[in-house]
């Protein structure tokens, strides 16, 4: 692990959801209609800048709304928080505690803050705009890592719940902080590995450090570490194999490091076995859902044609097979690259 990857494409066109995936969507439960769209959360009376702890501008901004706007709009953004997390099922003593927006990235999400008002513990969930690359890669994320997903689509809108954990870039700043004091870089290194190999294996591009967090698990004489992607906007797009690779990237360098540091290139290689084989397994519990999948994906566009030429060539040469020159779709380079890498589903 070692080189570093320096260009990504920060504009990604937006895919807006097809009928196929949508009736894929709807079989699985996943397709839901909701109280509020995307759209209705762009009339804000204004918008406020937040800082951080330590007072430094954020690229988040907190919306502001009439009084009467916001009794509404709480309702309807509770009424969606049931239907993620309990299928819709009333739970009482919840308020809406705040709204923010972030105008960064692709999907431009509104974040839900949800506040439990009698014992004042919190909860968030984002409301985004739907964008079929990023909803294939939660299902490859739901079914192909060791993580399961709560999203709800309808229309142009997406709800995802929060995934907790520290961000990546700020976890390596001081790691010991967030593991109680210590940090056992043996096992952090093991988990870059591992996520590495899944992040190639479903094709989920820039895997930068803020891309992902660290879940810190306290282990009784140890900590456990668990990095988990946020971000899916980039699953299956860009043409250059590296993508794909979290090691390649600049901002991934003092995870890069440690395993550098402390595990053999043996190990890199034991602990990317282990991952396939644990994919493999998941492969075939999701085989059913993964060619349906499939079968959508095949016949959809979720990049370009020459992105699509580009990772095909290259993939064509990682796995010696000149089938791979042969695909003209995404979700065909997809679901070939996973059957040479785990075997058929």
């Amino acid at each position: 692990m070692g080189d570093q990857l320096n260009h990504i494409d920060r504009k990604k066109p937006h895919y807006n959801v097809q009928d196929g995936l949508r009736a894929y969507l709807n079989e699985q439960g996943r397709s839901v209609a909701l109280p509020l769209q995307y759209d209705d959360l762009l009339r804000w009376d204004g918008l406020m800048p937040q800082v951080d702890r330590l007072g430094h501008a954020t690229l988040w901004q907190t919306v502001l709304l009439r009084p009467g706007e916001m009794r509404d709009m709480q309702a309807r953004l509770i009424e969606i928080y049931q239907l993620l997390i309990a299928d819709g099922r009333k739970i009482d003593y919840l308020g809406v505690a705040s709204i923010d927006f972030c105008a960064y990235g692709n999907s431009q999400p509104f974040r839900i803050k949800v506040l439990n008002q009698i014992n004042d513990n919190h909860d968030y969930f984002y409301i985004k705009k739907a964008d079929s690359s990023r909803v294939y890669g939660l299902e490859l994320e739901h079914m192909l890592s060791p993580n399961r997903i709560n999203y709800l689509v309808d229309g142009n809108t997406l709800v995802e719940e929060h995934i907790i954990g520290v961000p990546g870039d700020e976890f390596i700043k001081d790691p010991e902080r967030f593991g109680g004091g210590h940090l056992n870089p043996v096992r952090l290194s093991k988990e870059f590995v591992k996520f590495n190999e899944r992040c190639f294996v479903r094709l989920l591009g820039d895997m930068r450090a803020y891309n992902f967090v660290v879940d810190v698990i306290q282990d009784f004489d140890q900590v456990q570490y668990r990095l988990r992607s946020i971000d899916f906007d980039q699953q299956c797009f860009e043409g250059r194999v590296r993508i794909y690779l979290p090691q390649f990237y600049k901002e991934n360098l003092p995870f890069v490091r440690y395993a550098e540091q402390t595990i053999s290139l043996e190990t890199v290689e034991q602990y990317r076995s282990e991952e396939r084989a644990l994919l493999r397994k998941r492969q075939k519990l999701a085989k059913e859902e993964l060619e349906q999948l499939f079968a959508v994906m095949r016949t959809d566009t979720i990049s370009t044609q020459a992105n699509t030429r580009e990772l095909a060539t290259e993939l064509a040469t990682w796995h010696k097979d000149k089938g791979f020159l042969e695909l003209d779709s995404m979700g065909s380079v997809m679901e070939r690259h996973l059957a040479s890498l785990l075997g058929p589903s």
